[in-house]
Parts: C-alpha cells; sequence; structure tokens
C-alpha cells in the first residue's frame, strides 16, 4: 500500500471513531429533514401561546378571512370590521385571547367554497358559518366549535312547501341552497327529493330564487332562517328545522391551513371563551331572534 493511501485510510478510521464516540456519548447524530420538521410542528403546537407572539401570516396582525357579502346575522351592515354580529363579535373576542387587540385585526375576503378548498391560505382563520366535518378535515384544519348549529328550511307562505310537517313533507317540493354547504347535503342526504335541488353560489340567489318562485323553499342554518323572514322576505316563513344527531351536532369551526401551527392556540381561545360564558353571551347578543322552531322528523 503506497503511503498516501495509508495516510488516507489512518485518517478516515479516525473520523469515523469520533463519529461513533459522539453518537454513543450524546446522541448527537443528525436528524432528517422530516423528523425535524415534525419536531418543531409537535413544538409550535405543544408550546405556549405567546399572547400577540403567534407565527401568523403577517408578523403583529391577526388576518382574518370571510366572504362577501357578509351576512346578518353573522355580521351586520356587510361590515366585518364594525365587531357586530355573531361571527365579527366571536373573531374580536378569540383575537383578543390570542392577545391581539383589535387594531391588529386584518379581515381578508375569502369566498366560502375557498375557504375549505385544498391549498395553502392567506388567512390565519376564516369564519363564516363552516361547518366541522371529516370530508372538510382532509383539506383544512378546523378549531373547536363556537357555535351548534340547526338547519332550517324557508319558504313563502303561499308556497306548497310552508305547509310541510315532516321530511317526508318536502320531498315533491322544489328545494334549493348554496353551494358546497351542509344545507345542501342535508336536502340530498336527509330529504332525498324527487326533484334535483336547485344549487346557488351565493345565499343571496337562493333568496331571489324563493322571493321568485323558482324554488319553493330555501334551506339555511337556522339563524340565517329568522333573519330572511324578518327582515328581508317577510312573505316567507322558518317551515321548521331538521333534527341534529344528539351524539354529534352540527358546529361551526374556525377554518385554518392544514398545515397551521396555530390551530390549538386558536382552539384554546375558542375553548375558554366558550368556558367563561363569553360564546354563550354573544349568541344571546346577537342571535336571540333565532328561537325555537318545529322539528322536521
Amino acid at each position: 500500500m503506497h503511503l498516501a493511501n495509508r495516510s488516507l485510510v489512518t485518517a478516515v478510521t479516525a473520523v469515523c471513531s469520533t463519529v461513533a464516540l459522539c453518537a454513543a456519548l450524546t446522541g448527537c447524530a443528525p436528524q432528517s429533514e422530516e423528523k425535524t420538521k415534525a419536531s418543531g410542528q409537535a413544538g409550535a403546537e405543544t408550546g405556549a401561546c405567546a399572547p400577540g407572539g403567534l407565527a401568523t401570516e403577517v408578523e403583529g396582525k391577526l388576518t382574518v378571512g370571510t366572504d362577501k357579502p357578509a351576512y346578518a346575522p353573522w355580521f351586520s351592515d356587510d361590515e366585518p370590521s364594525n365587531g357586530k354580529g355573531f361571527e365579527s363579535a366571536v373573531a374580536y373576542a378569540v383575537a383578543k385571547q390570542l392577545g391581539y387587540g383589535r387594531d391588529a385585526v386584518v379581515w381578508q375576503h375569502t369566498p366560502f367554497n375557498s375557504a375549505f378548498a385544498p391549498g395553502a391560505k392567506k388567512f390565519d382563520f376564516d369564519i363564516n358559518q363552516v361547518s366541522i366535518s371529516e370530508s372538510r378535515k382532509k383539506a383544512v384544519a378546523f378549531s373547536s366549535g363556537y357555535y351548534d348549529v340547526r338547519q332550517a328550511v324557508v319558504a313563502l307562505k303561499s308556497s306548497k312547501a310552508a305547509g310541510a310537517k315532516s321530511v317526508a313533507g318536502l320531498k315533491k317540493v322544489k328545494l334549493g341552497a348554496q353551494v358546497g354547504t351542509t344545507s345542501l347535503d342535508f336536502i340530498n342526504d336527509l330529504v332525498k327529493p324527487d326533484t334535483k335541488p336547485a344549487v346557488y353560489q351565493r345565499n343571496d340567489f337562493a333568496k331571489s330564487a324563493l322571493k321568485t318562485g323558482q324554488v319553493d323553499a330555501i334551506v339555511v342554518d337556522l339563524p340565517t332562517a329568522f333573519y330572511i323572514t324578518g327582515a328581508e322576505v317577510p312573505e316567507a316563513e322558518v317551515v321548521g328545522q331538521f333534527p341534529n344527531s344528539a351524539e354529534k351536532p352540527e358546529q361551526f369551526g374556525l377554518v385554518l391551513d392544514k398545515e397551521s401551527t396555530l390551530t390549538s392556540c386558536v382552539s384554546g381561545a375558542v375553548d375558554a371563551l366558550r368556558k367563561d360564558g363569553t360564546l354563550a353571551a354573544l349568541e344571546k347578543e346577537w342571535l336571540s331572534d333565532a328561537v325555537d322552531a318545529p322539528v322536521l322528523k
């Protein structure tokens, strides 16, 4: 063996011995990129939620998404930033719980279906009457539920749907709902009407169709149903509400990016607001008109 080769072998052997000794004594072997990333995410999820210091889209700000128009009673005057309406008030309460003042909250227009579609998000969380579901969890993350909701049927008082007393009584009427909603799911999965339901991009289109008689009835969440009949379409009435599962009631949740490190912090904020009675107080303040309605069985 040449002298140069012998020197190289000696050097490599020495390096290997040193690395082995280091690993044995200190466990300092390099981690894979995937393992390091996973550890970082776990740390973010289990670590303290520093007030006002979260890893948000914009440093020092909390970006909140919602659709436009922003409907009552969830918002007021189509202006999410005024703090009026149930969801506007909830968003600011969550922000405060996370350590962000009102001036640190930035609102971003996010179409309803885009909020829970696959892909990266430009908001920290979205609030827009989005029901938590297993299918949606495949694309996004959800906070704890901030509101237990039921779906309801709205029909013109002169419509043949107005006299329905049960789910079966809706099978022969023309129903409508907004695309991508659990309202539409209730029509397809529970009512299973003889006529294919009409599907609309926005609730205001569905309301227009109701007013002009293009559909016999529309399905929306219960508070929205009472607002429609009380303020927007007075010639309509709430026919009734669908029953909820006792084991797993439908809930609205804040929507986050699937990989968001804020999810546990945001859920913690919602849980705290539920525990201290804030959510109940806001519900009473802004959704008090959403009184009970007959259950369609």
